[in-house]
């Protein structure tokens, strides 16, 4: 009978040893002072749209975490002044509602940046070990013509990338308009798969349903990666419709806050990809709640995260321990306003999100991983421009979804 030697350890896979750096703090013995009490809490509002968080402990450890809720920064930045003066208060009553302003709490103050570095484990670890080796991502493609989409994809996939995501053209379209105007969102489909990338697209609920339905069947035989959004949240019965009407795999949830927002959606089966950002729904704790429920209904993960370092490593973290984790949206290499930030603008260590064959390799450094560049932070912090959302007319001057 033969016999496998179960103790022989493995190179690769889920027992590859991962080496723990613990913190000095880590040893405290009950003498002295406590040294994981909250010393103090920091935000900064910094270019392009981001709110950061420094929080730092009795012991020196420092967290860092992401508060960024687009259009709304001015709202975060005065509610995380109130979380500082009344951290405990708001921990017990307000955090389990998932208000999105508390982001920065999950990723710091309630264990996961610090508790990693004390303890000298990646967050991966802390929530139950990791599940695979590299997370796989896609990122954002765009353009005003045809050409720069195709253009733009040859860049995309040289940079890496095998997977990557078009915006609808939507604004344009009315409630019920011509069938001929969404024939430019097939002609730049078409140019973006040329590359041999596939291609999501996102709807991001500007269409009504006679649109949306109509898109979507366009766009079917030349089978996108996903749809996502294709109608505004709130209209379960009509995405119920749409999802029996097509073999196209559906994706919402980027504006879908907790559990509860959630479940509808799932009892209606009406999505195939659930989309939460981690900045949004109460970071990892709540996403990973809302993970689990939707795989009961075979649902997979696929985090919404169009914003910062910190931000997108969390969601990494996610991705990395979660089973139903499908794909990651970032955004990389790619400035969000003129003025030239990006991802790496703030990071130490950008070797850290390095893309390798449409992926990113799991991350063995302690808490977040991400070595955030604090003389750079506190130089900016201020200067950041509250990030409005467009306000989009008709041609008629009738507000339409932005």
């Amino acid at each position: 009978m033969s016999q496998t030697n179960i103790s022989e350890p493995y190179v690769k896979g889920i027992q590859r040893h991962i080496a723990i750096r613990p913190d000095r703090s880590a040893a405290w013995a009950g003498d002295g002072q406590y040294p994981h009490s909250i010393k103090t809490i920091e935000s900064f509002a910094v270019r392009p749209r981001w709110a950061l968080v420094r929080v730092e402990t009795t012991g020196g450890v420092v967290g860092w975490g992401e508060a960024t809720l687009e259009g709304h920064s001015e709202a975060v930045e005065g509610s995380l002044k109130d979380i500082a003066r009344r951290i405990t208060e708001l921990m017990a009553k307000a955090y389990p509602r998932s208000i999105p302003i508390f982001i920065a709490i999950d990723f710091t103050v309630e264990g996961r940046d610090i508790k990693g570095k004390v303890l000298g484990v990646p967050v991966w670890e802390l929530l139950g070990g990791k599940v695979r080796e590299r997370c796989e991502i896609y990122t954002h493609i765009a353009g005003d013509t045809v050409d720069d989409f195709r253009e733009n994809a040859k860049l995309r996939k040289e940079q890496g990338y095998r997977k990557v995501k078009m915006p609808a053209v939507a604004n344009e379209v009315a409630w019920l308009d011509s069938p001929a105007l969404l024939n430019e969102n097939l002609s730049r489909f078409k140019a973006i798969k040329e590359a041999g990338l596939d291609v999501a697209i996102d709807f991001h609920g500007r269409l009504h349903r006679g649109m949306a339905k109509q898109l979507v069947k366009l766009l079917e035989p030349h089978q996108p990666f996903f749809v996502e959004e294709p109608l505004l949240p709130g209209h379960i019965t009509e995405f119920k419709d749409l999802i029996g009407q097509t073999s196209v795999p559906i994706a919402l949830g980027e504006r879908l806050y907790t559990r509860l927002d959630v479940r509808p959606y799932l009892e209606a089966s009406c999505m195939d990809i659930i989309q939460p950002d981690l900045a949004h729904a109460g970071g990892i704790t709540e996403v990973r709640k809302i993970a689990a429920m939707a795989e009961a209904y075979d649902v997979g993960l696929a985090p919404h995260c169009p914003i910062g370092p910190l931000g997108m490593a969390a969601c990494l973290h996610v991705g990395f321990s979660t089973p139903s984790f499908v794909i990651q949206e970032v955004i990389i290499g790619s400035a969000m306003d003129k003025t030239g930030f990006d991802l790496y603008t703030y990071m130490l260590n950008p070797d850290f999100l390095a893309i390798k064959d449409g992926h990113v390799s799991l991350f063995d450094r302690p808490g977040l991983g991400v070595d955030i560049d604090e003389a750079k932070v506190r130089q900016e912090a201020g200067k950041a421009i509250p990030f409005k959302n467009d306000v989009v007319r008709g041609e008629n001057g009738e507000v339409r979804e932005w």
